[in-house]
């Protein structure tokens, strides 16, 4: 992604401290276009603090709304970066009361015409939906990416009623953000206080995500789904197939009724203009159209791409490998969401797949518990993991799970939506796994996964068959013609998702369970739309003076049966002005294939700030393993000033698996 050429001098910014009525001051960094006239305002609403970590980045999308009239602020929330108070948790109450206050603030500055937009990714896309839940009167429209309308179903922590690996790492992460000081160059002599008091006032988020295995009210809590009609704002939605989050998108077409519009590319969690995996499109220049149409021309609003609902893209020729650059295909669009598509159904045979009914005999399914060791992160490169995070080839998970094939297809073979799975099954514990892959397989064997599901299932009685339909996770795809399509089944997907304490296996009878594809409607095609380049605003001066680096390692112990899978990484030391600021960390999870009790995830993490004079040091750590049935979470934190420590404190904790909702 390049600056464009129209913004070689970056647009000028300020600090400035934002008041709220308990009389805490929030920090914020803003960006105004150049002459007297009042204009709208788009806020970023997140923790990850505005005056270093987040600057350069936030420079290259602010500057280029300031560029284009619309005044942007990047907003650090209560208790993160140099803002007052403390941050406990994720998506509070009081985080969302503090936004309210905060927009009126300033849709009453002289340099606002009152009309104030919401945009943000991953944290700061969950808050613009549910900012907009609370209809704050000067909040005009939102651009939400990366975020769910649903906290417990699909959200970092839990799929389909599965603890999350991903949302263990997120946790340890969080923990150390939440930990970090003020800037004494920005908050004077007050900032050793603020940091104590932030020391004393946090306890590891994860310790209340374990405690709410259930979709409870903890859950339902800023999940808009509760009620979509709260939301009365039009809402651009973004993601794409690759991140942990495209389903919601999906939902939100179907169940808003406001002007709304949904962009799904083969991304992972960032933003389209940086387009990971590519091809990377011109993301803000479709955020300026929407902020004209519903901040600037409110009385008469210009359509926007002729009223498409939703544009997506339709993968094709997919290779697995973990540092995942580029995903071939075509964009498509569509006027409505759901479509009114085909489908075709592909009943179970004996390792098959095909069109007719089977009289398959009942299989156990038993894969060993390193099953899944080939899947990548559940979210690739979001801020709680790092490294090559994609898929590998799949074989090495094929070998360990119940597969079924088609024959080699004689056409491409197109999908767009959810496939269905509907199953006869019969559990043999009180509680499994069922994960589902539907890859696709080329004539040289690689097999690469094009979309999967999971599910946490608690028997309604052991032995006794009962009838399942289980969606995977919706995809846009193009199978190739000579390529086969393979489902996959397994009661176990470690490490993307914690294992049951026992072993759990499961019966599945295909002759009664069949694979439905959603077909992608051939029309769509000729309403492709056509994105401009990549571009941005040019970054502030910084100096990267170490780069990134990462390492995902995989050991077996043969005579053990233990696997390891150990991420190390180095964050970039950065440097911005006298400010240098940088990080580390280490991530390890085990497992013995024969003994699910014998998972374990193990997370050190260190951050650092210095100036001349002046270096602080947050070092945190994460352990979880089984305690019998039980979850056990161990945790550390420590703090230091310079060399000596200022705050140390370890927390223990153990959480059933099942808690009533």
């Amino acid at each position: 992604m390049q600056p464009t050429s129209s913004l070689d001098h970056p647009h000028p910014h300020e600090q400035i401290w934002i008041p709220l009525p308990d009389g805490a001051r929030l920090c914020a960094r803003l960006w105004q276009p150049a002459g007297d006239v009042r204009v709208p305002a788009v806020i970023e609403w997140i923790p990850y603090r505005c005056t270093d970590a987040t600057a350069v980045g936030d420079s290259m999308m602010h500057g280029y709304f300031a560029a284009d009239g619309i005044a942007s602020l990047r907003i650090d929330i209560r208790g993160s970066g140099n803002s007052d108070g403390v941050l406990t948790d994720e998506y509070l109450a009081n985080e969302q009361d503090d936004a309210v206050a905060a927009i009126a603030w300033i849709a009453a500055q002289p340099w606002c015409n009152g009309a104030v937009g919401l945009i943000g990714i991953s944290w700061g896309g969950f808050a613009a939906l549910q900012i907009a839940a609370r209809r704050p009167p000067a909040l005009k429209a939102i651009v939400t990416a990366c975020s769910t309308d649903d906290r417990y179903r699909d959200d970092v922590h839990y799929m389909g009623g599965c603890l999350l690996n991903d949302g263990i790492s997120w946790g340890a992460g969080l923990f150390t953000q939440i930990a970090r000081p003020p800037d004494p160059a920005q908050v004077g002599e007050r900032w050793r206080e603020m940091w104590q008091e932030r020391l004393e006032g946090i306890a590891p988020p994860l310790e209340s995500w374990l405690a709410h295995p259930s979709r409870d009210a903890f859950w339902r809590h800023g999940s808009v789904c509760e009620d979509y009609a709260a939301i009365q704002c039009p809402v651009f939605a973004v993601g794409g197939w690759t991140d942990g989050y495209s389903d919601a998108i999906l939902r939100l077409m179907t169940h808003l009724d406001v002007p709304r519009r949904g962009l799904i590319g083969p991304w992972t969690h960032v933003y389209p203009n940086f387009g990971m995996p590519g091809p990377a499109i011109g993301f803000l220049q479709e955020c300026v159209a929407w902020w004209r149409r519903w901040l600037v021309d409110r009385e008469d609003p210009a359509p926007v791409r002729d009223e498409t609902l939703l544009q997506v893209w339709i993968g094709e020729k997919l290779e697995a490998d973990a540092k995942c650059l580029r995903i071939d295909g075509r964009w498509a669009a569509l006027d409505r969401w759901p479509i009114a598509g085909g489908q075709h159904r592909l009943h179970f045979g004996t390792g098959t797949l095909q069109a007719d009914a089977s009289d398959a005999a009942p299989v156990l399914v038993d894969s060993p518990q390193d099953c899944g060791l080939v899947s990548g992160e559940w979210c690739p490169l979001d801020g709680g993991g790092e490294g090559p995070e994609f898929q590998s080839d799949q074989r090495p998970d094929d070998g360990r799970s119940l597969c079924f094939d088609t024959g080699p297809l004689d056409a491409p073979f197109d999908i767009l939506g959810a496939p269905i799975l509907t199953l006869r099954l019969a559990m043999t514990t009180p509680a499994t796994t069922l994960a589902a892959r539907l890859c696709e397989v080329t004539p040289d064997g690689r097999s690469s996964r094009v979309t999967y599901g999971l599910l946490r299932l608690k028997a309604p009685s052991i032995d006794t068959p009962f009838d399942l339909e289980f969606p995977l996770k919706a995809v846009g795809y193009r199978f190739g013609a000579g390529n086969r399509i393979r489902l996959a089944l397994s009661n176990a997907y470690w490490p993307l998702a914690w294992p049951e304490a026992a072993h759990a296996p499961w019966r599945l009878w295909p002759a009664e369970s069949a694979l439905t594809l959603p077909l992608r409607m051939p029309e769509i095609e000729q309403m492709a739309p056509v994105f401009g380049p990549a571009v941005s605003a040019p970054p502030i001066p910084y100096e990267t003076v170490t780069p990134e680096r990462s390492q995902r390692l995989v050991t077996q112990d043969l005579a053990s049966g233990e696997t390891t899978l150990a991420v190390l990484f180095d964050r970039p030391t950065t440097r911005l002005g006298a400010l240098r600021f940088g990080g580390q960390g280490a991530e390890r999870y085990t497992i013995k294939a024969d003994d699910p009790a014998s998972a374990q995830t193990a997370i050190e993490r260190e951050a650092w700030f210095e100036r001349p004079g002046w270096k602080v040091t947050i070092r945190t750590s994460t352990r979880l393993r089984y305690a019998g049935n039980l979850l056990e979470l161990t945790s550390s934190l420590t703090a230091l000033e310079g060399d000596q420590p200022v705050f140390s404190r370890e927390w223990n904790r153990c959480f059933p698996r099942d808690v009533e909702a």
